[in-house]
């Protein structure tokens, strides 16, 4: 069974940056995309990056040029460096993960809380 653990959320002022960890553990063999989302309080659940095992990836329009997302194959992680963080920004994220063989995001970790205040 796929688990993910992410790490490093935090609170910073604007301007800040924070860097996101993902580990995947367990069937990792059979994970393909491995996102990031977010969901700040009355809001809906939102993605915010993705990266495929062959490295293709994808950012939201709102955090391109400030944000990026990389993946390590051999250690099994995914990372998101959020640079230039705005209030905006604050919410809870979370890592998410497809497998090859199903339709969907599977596979959640816990959340990591981010608050960027003013």
């Amino acid at each position: 069974q796929v688990q993910l653990v992410e790490s490093g959320g935090g609170s910073v002022q604007a301007g800040g940056s924070l860097r996101l960890s993902c580990v995947a553990s367990g069937g990792t063999v059979n994970i393909d995309v491995i996102a990031w989302f977010r969901q700040a309080p009355g809001l809906q659940r939102e993605l915010v990056a993705s990266i495929s095992r062959s490295g293709f990836s994808n950012l939201q329009d709102s955090v391109k040029g400030r944000f990026t997302i990389s993946r390590d194959n051999a250690k099994n992680t995914v990372d998101l460096q959020m640079n230039n963080l705005q209030p905006e920004d604050t919410a809870v994220y979370f890592c998410a993960a497809t497998e090859f063989h199903l339709i969907g995001y599977n596979h959640w970790g816990q959340g990591t809380q981010v608050t960027v205040s003013s």
